[in-house]
């Protein structure tokens, strides 16, 4: 059976991600234990691995609960101080889920938080590769820059704008409509993001998630991904009140206007 992924809604608005196959699971992000063993026991599913990106509390508040009813490897940044963690990891580091045989590339991609990581599986059978990123890219948007700093999110986000276009990008909150809100203030003239505005009103009209994204919908619609873009310059510079010239500036820009808006 090929591996599919599910979102487990948790708090208001977080997606925890279950891999899985018709009798093991990894779980990414478990902010929460009671709904993963909930969604485990209802599809009489076994846990075979925990994987985390970075230390935030409605990422790893699960930890404790599902190490203690699973004996799993718990995988996560090697730059965090993470309670539980069994394999520390860092770019260039691969991990092999147990259970389900997917290999995934660790990605450091620090700003929301100083060691966080994405994980990115490539997929050769024409569905597109798989990337979990936590907080660091939202659909339409990206996390705020609580550890790090504009150069180091621009950096990042750069290096996930770069995995191929079709990599479905599993994000962990459900923030897409008013990413998009303010995504309309930067570039109001983006056709691709009037239609994805649209899909994404219906979707979550009928209760469904707006992610994955993929990574080519990101660059065409995703103001933090479009600093090259001159439409999102110039809104960046009109909010900065003077001229910009590197991506971490327009970045920056971009990132302090989104913060109040």
């Amino acid at each position: 059976m090929a591996i599919q992924v599910t979102p487990i809604q948790a708090f208001s608005d977080n997606y925890l991600w279950l891999l899985h196959n018709e009798s093991t699971a990894a779980v990414v992000d478990p902010g929460d234990a009671e709904p993963v063993l909930r969604h485990l026991e209802t599809h009489a599913l076994e846990l075979s691995a925990i994987l985390v990106t970075h230390h935030h509390g409605d990422h790893i508040g699960g930890l404790p609960a599902l190490a203690k009813r699973f004996n799993v490897p718990v995988f996560g940044p090697a730059g965090e101080n993470i309670p539980g963690l069994t394999q520390r990891l860092s770019e260039g580091d691969t991990i092999t889920v147990p259970g389900l045989g997917m290999e995934f590339s660790v990605i450091d991609v620090p700003g929301h938080t100083a060691g966080h990581i994405a994980y990115y599986h490539a997929d050769d059978s024409g569905q597109g590769g798989l990337l979990f990123c936590g907080d660091t890219m939202f659909a339409c948007g990206c996390g705020r820059l609580f550890e790090g700093t504009p150069e180091q999110m621009t950096r990042s986000l750069d290096k996930l704008a770069h995995l191929p276009g079709d990599t479905r990008m599993y994000c962990a909150h459900e923030y897409t409509l008013a990413n998009i809100r303010f995504a309309e203030a930067v570039e109001p003239d983006n056709r691709e993001l009037e239609a994805r505005k649209a899909a994404e009103t219906a979707k979550r009209a009928q209760g469904v998630p707006t992610v994955p994204s993929t990574i080519a919908l990101e660059r065409a619609t995703n103001p933090f991904l479009r600093w090259n873009s001159p439409s999102v310059k110039a809104s960046a510079e009109r909010q900065a009140g003077h001229s910009l010239t590197a991506p971490h500036e327009i970045f920056g820009a971009l990132r302090e206007w989104k913060n109040h808006f």
